[in-house]
């Protein structure tokens, strides 16, 4: 990133760009600052892949804490979800890594076609408890909803991944899976499952109607607690549908993304970063989260016409 000030205004307020460079420079992860570097500083995809080989496993998956929370070794859903993300951000230049993590989440995919929220974890230290306590014979549509969700992203810049096998048996396990999410369902799942129909939505159609029959599960502040979670942690609006021109968008007024948009410019810290709602497992986790949480909020911001 630049040392200077960039800044769009919306609702009053701005955001400091320059700062938020001053804060991955002294608090992120490599991995962060050269995604932001890509994004927003002129940086090419080659180091932020370079930066991402660091968590790979040679079976293809990623692991050595790329989920802050889940700090094992070991190849994991969670891990390949943050690399998607990264490689959602290079588009074609991550393409061969791309096709690799979609091998390897075909090897973690279980028979009715989701996968299981964590594999087992034999190195658990600083771990997040519900990470190391996962049911590994039960599907997660909250792991493989997110996943796929992100998997989409990457698929738009990558048709080899839009074509993987893995992408096409996951995206209907989520499918039939959301046809059974009530007013019980966890919040995070909810969510989840939302941002993956909104991503699926432009090339499985059934997606948009699922997202409508979803629609009296959500608040109109877009605002669930997260049972089990810190007290003042929620699902938000922008946890549910955080690009625009998706289906998902229609579960709000415009109104309500805007002053939710309004929230993230105004949550850049006086160092520069953002932070995270919930809690972490380890010191490295809690400023890992700040970083990936930073480039996140900006890339949202920009997303939506804020920057």
């Amino acid at each position: 990133m630049t040392a200077s000030v960039t800044v769009r205004q919306g609702g009053g307020m701005t955001v400091d760009l320059a700062a938020a460079a001053g804060f991955l420079a002294g608090s992120a992860r490599v991995l962060d600052r050269r995604r932001a570097d890509l994004l927003f500083g002129g940086g090419a995809p080659e180091p932020v892949l370079a930066a991402l080989d660091g968590y790979r496993n040679p079976d293809g998956g990623y692991g050595w804490g790329l989920e802050p929370d889940l700090r094992s070794r070991t190849s994991q859903p969670a891990g390949a979800l943050h690399a998607l993300e990264a490689l959602a951000d290079t588009g074609v230049a991550g393409a061969e890594r791309a096709l690799r993590v979609c091998d390897w989440l075909a090897t973690a995919t279980l028979p009715d076609g989701g996968l299981p929220f964590a594999l087992p974890i034999p190195d658990p230290a600083a771990c997040a408890p519900f990470w190391a306590s996962a049911d590994l014979s039960r599907s997660s549509l909250q792991i493989t909803a997110v996943v796929a969700a992100t998997a989409h992203r990457v698929a738009a810049a990558v048709p080899a991944v839009a074509g993987h096998p893995w992408l096409a048996t996951a995206t209907d396990h989520c499918l039939t899976a959301i046809e059974a999410v009530d007013a019980g369902t966890h919040a995070m799942e909810l969510a989840f499952a939302v941002q993956f129909l909104d991503a699926a939505a432009a090339v499985r159609p059934e997606a948009t109607a699922a997202v409508e029959r979803l629609q009296d599960l959500v608040p109109a502040d877009g605002l669930l607690h997260v049972a089990g979670g810190a007290a003042d942690e929620y699902m938000r609006p922008l946890d549910f549908a955080p690009f625009p021109g998706g289906p998902a968008r229609s579960l709000f007024a415009p109104a309500v993304v805007e002053a939710e948009l309004d929230r993230l410019v105004a949550g850049q810290q006086d160092d520069g970063g953002w932070t995270v709602d919930f809690d972490s497992y380890s010191p490295a986790a809690a400023l890992e989260w700040r970083g990936h949480r930073t480039v996140e909020a900006l890339s949202l911001l920009r997303a939506n016409g804020r920057l």
